[in-house]
């Protein structure tokens, strides 16, 4: 799979760095970080064009006007991506990783999904990182990258039957069971969106299970309530005034949470589902597992399949990516007034190595970081005290807490990592 640059940038983000270039630091208990892979959702966005069309005929009324257009990044998006891209780059260069100023381009690859959102939040998070410097990120020419639309691709592409059997088993048996116990939440949803007095249709609908021409599954009658949580989210996480925000029903962060239930059933039934997962995950994992490896007595022989050896590697996704990585490994977090396991704007998973240096030990850290949705509201800048929210994954047995967070060994976390990987669900890729 080909990669290509922007026309208006000669830069490859993308090579080895030499050992010289950035003095390694430990910690006060003896790790240096020596490579990061981190896989970042888009930032704020209005709802996709789809997703309009279907809210404003299940409600019957006009939503909120958005000044980009539909499901592109934001200037609020943007700013707020420069923001958690300035941190990170403050952490990282504060463990030595990367120096401070430009860094040689060749000590790192960005590369995003090829949608406008993923591209522009690949951007920000640059500049946030490396303000004047003019990196961009790389992205494929077309529409579809195996690393992110792999679910609608034939090389991954699902046996219908045992999708349909691990989603029928997550609903608790039948479509019809699973909306019986999430009625009241419909009426929630209903009693928000809908103009007072109205009998609008949303709510009314049979869930069915569907399958569509590219083969992912939906759940036809959920898909409305749980693109509502979202967009009730985003209009907050921009900024909106708090009487647009969910139509004036949600004037906090808990308080658009709980119009979110649906939301986050739409995952635990259709994203959250291991077979699902791995089939569309596996390219992505993939790539990370051959990236962390290198260096380690852990590589395999090098092929066209293997990653530039760099010390950061960036990539820009969508909370589906992020979703299915999450359910590979079995991570699961709770981040304050978030729901479970939410993959909010920027929320980034990150892989972190560290070698031990009295022992030369290597270990890993996996964690998943988000500034929290007042932060993003509001522009936060995260300094001192004020930081984004985060959890740390136990990869293995024997994992320590340490001052960076918890460290697990590398070869032992490594299994977690490659254990849900489908080798029938791979195909040649390459970084150019």
């Amino acid at each position: 799979m080909k990669t290509f640059l922007p026309l208006c940038t000669g830069l490859l983000l993308a090579s080895t760095l030499s050992p010289a270039a950035v003095a390694q630091t430990p910690t006060s208990d003896g790790y240096v970080l020596d490579k990061v892979v981190q896989i970042s959702r888009h930032g704020v966005r209005p709802p996709t064009a789809s997703n309009e069309k279907l809210l404003t005929k299940v409600t019957e009324r006009h939503w909120p006007v958005w000044l980009v257009p539909f499901g592109n990044l934001t200037g609020h998006g943007y700013t707020g991506a420069v923001e958690m891209g300035r941190y990170r780059a403050e952490v990282l260069r504060s463990a030595g990783l990367i120096p401070k100023g430009c860094p040689d381009a060749k000590q790192l690859l960005t590369h995003a999904s090829p949608m406008q959102r993923t591209k522009a939040t690949a951007q920000a998070l640059l500049d946030g990182m490396f303000p004047g410097c003019g990196f961009q990120p790389t992205y494929v020419s077309g529409s579809q990258d195996p690393l992110f639309q792999a679910n609608e691709m034939p090389f991954a592409a699902l046996d219908p039957e045992k999708a349909r059997a691990q989603i029928l088993q997550a609903l608790g048996g039948s479509v019809e069971a699973a909306q019986a116990r999430f009625k009241p939440y419909e009426e929630q949803l209903k009693e928000v969106a809908c103009l007072p007095g109205a009998d609008c249709p949303y709510g009314k609908e049979k869930w069915t299970l569907e399958q569509n021409a590219k083969g992912r599954f939906a759940i036809k009658g959920l898909s409305a309530g749980a693109n509502m949580g979202e967009v009730f989210r985003l209009e907050y996480s921009q900024g909106l005034p708090l009487d647009k925000v969910a139509f004036g029903h949600a004037r906090t962060a808990a308080e658009v949470s709980s119009l979110m239930v649906l939301t986050k059933a739409k995952y635990d039934f259709l994203n959250d589902i291991p077979y699902i997962a791995s089939r569309g995950a596996s390219e992505l994992m993939n790539q990370i597992s051959l990236e962390l490896k290198q260096g380690t007595s852990l590589a395999g022989k090098a092929d066209e399949s293997t990653p530039p050896d760099v010390p950061l590697m960036l990539l820009v996704a969508h909370d589906t990516n992020i979703s299915y990585l999450r359910t590979m490994l079995g991570f699961g977090w709770k981040l304050g007034d978030y729901i479970e396991n939410n993959i909010p704007p920027v929320g980034t998973l990150q892989f972190e190595r560290y070698k031990e240096v009295k022992t030369g030990e290597y270990f890993l850290r996996i964690a998943f970081e988000a500034q929290s949705m007042d932060q993003i509201r509001s522009l936060t800048q995260l300094t001192g005290t004020v930081k984004p929210l985060k959890a740390d994954f136990e990869s293995a047995k024997d994992c320590r807490t340490t001052s960076v967070g918890l460290l697990c060994p590398l070869k032992e976390a490594m299994s977690k990592v490659d254990q849900n990987i489908d080798p029938t669900a791979l195909t040649p890729y390459t970084f150019e």
